[in-house]
């Protein structure tokens, strides 16, 4: 029965895909990557030989309705990211949607998500979280930071490490110096690192020290 998959990646350790995730890409009619080069590397590592288009947030709103076609055909397609789960904090959700009011079949592997490990091994609360993603990067970021800072749950944020500092900036602005905060940053890689402290203590750290590579930030929630 043709479907849509959404299957999880690895977002570092190759060794961390799953052994479904690679049966189904290589069971799939199509692969949707987010960028074709990135994942050419995975899928030649596990021998997946199926076709593969791209499929990203600057194209995503003119495909939906092909690809759906093409489910509807008989295909069975698989969605992928660069890293981790599609539709999280990456193209996914449009398709996702659309397929589902066409009455389509959509399945989601669990697997690789960069805010789950660190959420878990930041040390903050962890039974009740709020995850943010991206913040805006400059209409209605102040209105954002503002809103949050009355937040009583931890809040998880993706950032890049260009924009580390001034996040950790505006965290201490809004939320205080001595707000508990927790970077991760390259998980599952090789130079992994996560550094915990006060917001004021963890700015002074990456200041001394400018961050590389994919970063999730951990903030506790207000007391």
């Amino acid at each position: 029965m043709s479907k849509l998959y959404i299957v999880p990646t690895p977002i570092g350790n190759l060794k961390d895909i799953t052994l479904r995730a690679i049966e189904v890409l290589k069971e799939s009619d199509l692969i949707l990557a987010e960028d074709t080069r990135t994942s050419g590397k995975l899928l030649k590592h596990f021998e997946i030989n199926t076709p593969s288009q791209s499929h990203h947030m600057h194209n995503e709103h003119k495909t939906v309705n092909a690809i759906v076609q093409k489910i509807n055909s008989g295909m069975t397609i698989a969605l992928i990211s660069d890293a981790g789960t599609p539709a999280i904090s990456d193209p996914g959700f449009l398709l996702t949607r659309a397929c589902l009011e066409n009455n389509i079949d959509v399945e989601c592997l669990p697997g690789a998500t960069a805010f789950v490990p660190a959420l878990v091994n930041s040390g903050l609360p962890n039974d009740r979280f709020v995850f943010e993603g991206f913040l805006p990067v400059k209409k209605g970021r102040q209105t954002r930071l503002k809103l949050l800072a009355e937040e009583t749950r931890t809040m998880i944020f993706y950032e890049s490490p260009h924009k580390l500092l001034k996040t950790l900036g505006h965290f201490c602005d809004y939320f205080g110096e001595d707000r508990q905060v927790s970077v991760s940053r390259e998980l599952t890689k090789l130079y992994e690192e996560t550094i915990r402290g006060t917001a004021k203590e963890v700015l002074e750290y990456y200041t001394n020290k400018p961050p590389k590579g994919e970063i999730v930030i951990v903030v506790s929630g207000k007391k």
